[in-house]
């Protein structure tokens, strides 16, 4: 498995390729760096995100997870960039509760990619364990915002 990490506004990121695909996205340096084109093109398109000037991530990824987070996970590439839903409404798509969709976010092993911080809750943000938390969600959402 190849890795590199870099720096990012949301703090050090770190993005892991394994036989051609993303296989995950770290908060933090990782400890063995390692530069594909793959992830030299991964690298490119976040700081492309991160400028307001890539709206979708165009790259190979393979999530690992169980049948049901797969699923969750594939619901949540379809929120546009600079939108949300609730909880419930990806229950409503992908199925189960809005209890289960939190927790097939929060072991999303390509945040950002695969958007897991536009999914909110229906009276407040709901919780985002990447980087810093909520103050984490906070700024990806109002950037994309202000982007959008």
């Amino acid at each position: 498995m190849s890795q590199i990490s870099f720096h990012s506004p949301v703090g050090e990121l770190s993005i892991a390729e394994d036989e051609g695909f993303i296989v995950s996205v770290d908060w933090g340096w990782g400890s063995i760096q390692e530069e594909t084109p793959l992830l030299q093109e991964a690298k490119k398109q976040f700081d492309a995100y991160f400028d307001g000037q890539l709206k979708q991530f165009n790259l190979p990824i393979r999530p690992f997870g169980t049948a049901y987070q797969l699923k969750v996970w594939k619901a949540l590439q379809t929120i546009p960039f600079g939108e949300t839903r609730s909880y419930q409404e990806l229950a409503q798509i992908a199925g189960g509760s809005p209890r289960s969709i939190g927790g097939a976010n929060g072991a999303n092993p390509i945040p950002l990619i695969i958007p897991c911080h536009r999914v909110i809750g229906k009276s407040d943000l709901g919780g985002y364990s990447g980087g810093e938390g909520i103050e984490t969600k906070e700024y990806l959402l109002n950037m994309e915002k202000l982007f959008r």
